[in-house]
């Protein structure tokens, strides 16, 4: 028996705010750069009932096979403005396809879509790339409970870049509260 009671109210306290965090899309902007290498067919974010939402996108590729390719992540968070915040990382997509260990903050965000998407193997990529219906529970869970985020507002960009061009730009708008 614990013979601080503040000590057992400091735990519970922070048993109920390590699980009532709660995720939530706000919005998805995918543009292309370069409407002759690449095109979204779709990219959007559908709330099918109260509790299951998902994020959804199709880019198609026009001039394939790619076999040099690099992806930017940079998260925001909302300062008064989105701001830098945590990390702005450079990934060799072909390089780390072949070993997904080799970067930790790659592997955190690509486990986030690698069961719903077709991005799943190396280079070269031969076909148009999907992200189907990634699930917002599926996603509250990697931001709340394997690693989790402080609440706010948060802007995730990512860079498509193919044979040293940036081809595509995806932001995610979400909240954590």
């Amino acid at each position: 028996m614990l013979k601080n009671p503040r000590c057992l109210l400091v735990i519970l306290l922070m048993t109920k705010w390590a699980s009532s965090s709660k995720f939530e899309f706000t919005n998805v902007q995918c543009t292309s750069f370069d409407k002759s290498f690449d095109d979204f067919e779709y990219c959007y974010i559908r709330s099918a009932n109260r509790s299951y939402k998902y994020l959804s996108a199709k880019v198609n590729l026009f001039k394939t096979p790619i076999t040099k390719a690099k992806i930017t992540l940079i998260l925001y968070k909302r300062f008064n403005g989105y701001r830098p915040f945590m990390f702005n990382v450079t990934l060799d997509a072909c390089r780390f396809l072949r070993n997904t260990d080799s970067s930790p903050i790659g592997k955190y965000f690509y486990d986030f879509f690698n069961s719903y998407s077709n991005i799943n193997h190396t280079c070269p990529f031969k076909h148009d790339m999907i992200v189907e219906k990634i699930p917002i529970d599926f996603v509250n869970h990697r931001v709340t409970k394997v690693l989790p985020f402080p609440e706010g507002d948060y802007l995730l960009e990512t860079h498509w870049i193919a044979y040293d061009i940036d081809r595509a730009m995806v932001k995610i708008y979400y909240t954590i509260s």
